[in-house]
């Protein structure tokens, strides 16, 4: 690709990727992306994606059950998806879908929830008859979103190429932020001629189902045990998920798709009247680490830093964690650049 000194290469072009790339353009650093899966990508649900295939659900209450830094990682995301999505708004004048419309938890056996842990890490929680209420959960439309950032990015300049990375010399460039998900850690990346090791990263694939139904059927979002129900807006309704190791297989399964319709009718009847409109599948990059994502910069085999910073890992969070993940690279990237200038 040559040399590209004075840019920053971000490697994957979803929410992760394009939300950190935004964040170092508004600080006027050149950015260029390697997109594997091609900028037009983004109107449908390419399978092989974990942003544009997920349901959008922001559910610090929901998701977090036992300590772990997760959980504080979360909330503070949490806190900063509001000013997140109106700066993206005022920028671009799109509308991601963004509510806070609260999570309804269903009781499911055995009861993994922990209230008192939730409560102490600062997410309200409601104890109702028919389950637990977290009114501060939120959803987003995630292709809305990955649309809003790609159109607010482009405006400030940043080059989005299709470009599958197998290979890179961090050298080459001003900074590296691996930022490609379940493929991340496949990549080989040297620095000065020394190779970086990066931390392991698996997909883990997770089949999804929607339906057309009447706007405002649903208003908080439901949750039991591993399945839920979203629904956006415009009525669009999605049931979910799975979770398979079987590889980069992109197959869409029938026989999964309506266990997941089964559960999903279980949950809210009125589902049982209609079909799926839409079935697919996403690839969550995993494996899920008890620490964390993984979103550092990297050292070299002494100890010494590199350019290189990892935004990957984020498993079942990475639509939450978008906002803080691109908070915390960008500005460590920005610190970096202006210490050696």
């Amino acid at each position: 690709m040559g040399s590209h000194a004075g840019e920053v290469l971000i490697v994957g072009g979803g929410l992760i990727g394009s939300s950190i790339a935004w964040r170092l353009a508004q600080r006027g650093i050149r950015v260029r992306i390697a997109d594997a899966g091609g900028f037009a990508q983004t109107q449908s649900f390419p399978n092989g994606e974990a942003s544009t295939a997920g349901a959008g659900m922001l559910s610090p209450g929901g998701e977090f059950t036992a300590p772990s830094p997760w959980v504080d990682l979360g909330i503070a995301s949490m806190r900063l998806y509001p000013e997140f999505v109106e700066q993206l708004h005022s920028e671009t004048g799109m509308d991601v879908d963004f509510r806070i419309c609260g999570c309804l938890q269903l009781p499911s056996s055995p009861e993994a929830t922990s209230v008192e842990l939730q409560r102490q890490a600062g997410i309200r929680v409601e104890l109702r008859d028919i389950g637990l209420f977290y009114p501060d959960d939120a959803i987003v439309d995630p292709v809305a979103l990955l649309l809003s950032l790609r159109k607010a990015i482009v405006a400030r300049g940043v080059v989005v190429e299709t470009w599958r990375v197998t290979e890179i010399e961090s050298n080459e460039y001003l900074a590296i932020v691996i930022a490609s998900g379940a493929w991340s850690g496949a990549l080989r990346v040297s620095s000065g001629g020394g190779v970086i090791a990066l931390p392991e990263s698996t997909p883990v694939k997770g089949h999804l189902i929607g339906y057309q139904m009447r706007p405002g059927l649903l208003g908080p979002y439901l949750r039991k045990g591993h399945t839920y129900i979203v629904q956006r807006s415009d009525g669009f309704m999605i049931a979910g998920s799975t979770e398979e190791s079987v590889g980069f297989n992109t197959d869409v399964d029938a026989a999964i798709c309506e266990d997941i319709h089964r559960r999903a009718v279980e949950m809210l009847p009125a589902l049982g009247e209609v079909s799926p409109s839409k079935r697919w599948i996403g690839f969550r990059p995993g494996p899920e680490s008890a620490t964390g994502p993984h979103m550092q910069r990297m050292n070299d085999g002494e100890g010494n830093a590199t350019n290189v910073w990892l935004a990957y890992g984020h498993y079942r969070n990475g639509i939450l964690l978008t906002p803080l993940t691109a908070t915390k690279i960008a500005g460590e990237i920005a610190a970096s650049v202006a210490e050696a200038s």
